[in-house]
């Protein structure tokens, strides 16, 4: 920021992999970022909007509301075009209960058995939203566009990056280095759309520590 306050920002996730993520994008903007195992938060309801911002917006107004601090949460996805934009916003519960990232993999191929490689259009998309105590909010999208590949390929990332053929890396996600993938990934675009957003007049008057209230103390 343009000679900014310092800004404590709570992320709205137990996840420490996001948590390094977003503490890399946002803390040379300022922040200081807090995890949601620093503060006593009440479990945190349904996540049940028919979108990515919306689920996202659920997680950020619940932190925001019980610290007292600006919350940022997230929501994502993967849209593959052969299956009607599915899972989407259920990718991280698709197929139902009990099952786990090679189990939705496996279930996504399934799907698509018998399609051919041109009609395996995907995309992984990313909701990001930073909520007030107040209720306000403001929200930052990011996508990336690729292709679904026929079997899983490397062992990095997680969730469905195995199958995923990006075309601005060309290489898979399972293959390609964090950094990389950080770079052209949904959830690094609208990371770089929120820090850019950090440098505006517009985020120090959103942000003013004067209008955000002392978060609770954890308790033993």
């Amino acid at each position: 920021m343009n000679e900014p306050n310092p800004v404590r920002l709570l992320l709205a996730s137990g996840n420490p992999g996001k948590l390094r993520e977003v503490r890399h994008a946002l803390e040379p903007h300022g922040v200081t970022l807090l995890a949601s195992s620093d503060i006593d938060l009440p479990p945190f309801p349904p996540e049940d909007a028919p979108d990515y911002r919306g689920n996202a917006a659920i997680k950020a107004h619940h932190a925001a509301k019980a610290s007292g601090l600006p919350a940022l949460a997230d929501d994502s996805g993967i849209e593959v075009d052969a299956l009607g934009g599915a899972p989407g916003v259920h990718s991280a519960r698709f197929g139902g209960p009990g099952l786990d990232d090679a189990d939705r993999v496996a279930l996504l191929l399934e799907r698509l058995t018998g399609v051919p490689e041109e009609e395996r259009s995907a995309r992984f998309r990313a909701s990001l939203v930073l909520a007030l105590p107040d209720g306000r909010n403001v929200a930052f999208e990011g996508a990336c566009e690729g292709r679904i590949l026929h079997a899983p390929a490397g062992t990095q990332g997680f969730g469905y990056d195995p199958v995923f053929f990006s075309l601005d890396l060309n290489e898979p996600f399972g293959t390609a280095s964090l950094e990389a993938k950080r770079s052209v990934s949904h959830r690094g675009r609208a990371l770089e759309h929120l820090a850019a957003w950090l440098d505006t007049p517009t985020a120090h008057a959103f942000l003013d520590p004067s209008q955000v209230t002392p978060p609770p103390e954890k308790t033993d």
